[in-house]
């Protein structure tokens, strides 16, 4: 298992991950805790806009290609770690999709597969050492 010592971003996809109400909440809120523990964090979506309130909760946001690659091309979550100042191999990938947790996998992340909001804050409280709530 990663050292949670060495993983010090956290990149989140928007669509799947945070655009349900309930599961959305409880993630943005753990972004923001994450946030406040010194971990760097972004919102890496393929989508052209995102709500306010959602970037907010980010230290970076990051829509459409980020350095000429798209989800899910290993270049584009290397290219999303290297904005947070970050080795990929350094940061933690939530993903709704399959194909972007593997892509993200082969950069060098750690990747989560969201499929529901208590699973992956169990995995990110044990991957980047902030509790899952409050």
């Amino acid at each position: 298992m990663a050292d949670p010592r060495t993983l010090r971003g956290l990149i989140v996809d928007y669509g799947g991950v945070l655009d349900d109400p309930a599961d959305g909440a409880l993630l943005l809120a753990y972004a923001r805790r994450a946030a406040a523990a010194g971990i760097r964090t972004a919102l890496f979506s393929g989508a052209h806009a995102v709500p306010d309130e959602v970037a907010a909760a980010f230290g970076t946001v990051l829509l459409g290609a980020v350095r000429g690659a798209r989800k899910p091309s290993p270049d584009s979550f290397a290219a999303a770690a290297a904005e947070l100042g970050l080795p990929a191999g350094d940061c933690v990938v939530v993903d709704d999709m399959g194909a972007c947790v593997r892509g993200a996998a082969a950069a060098g992340a750690v990747g989560v597969r969201h499929t529901g909001a208590e699973t992956t804050l169990g995995e990110l409280e044990v991957l980047l050492g902030v509790p899952a709530r409050d």
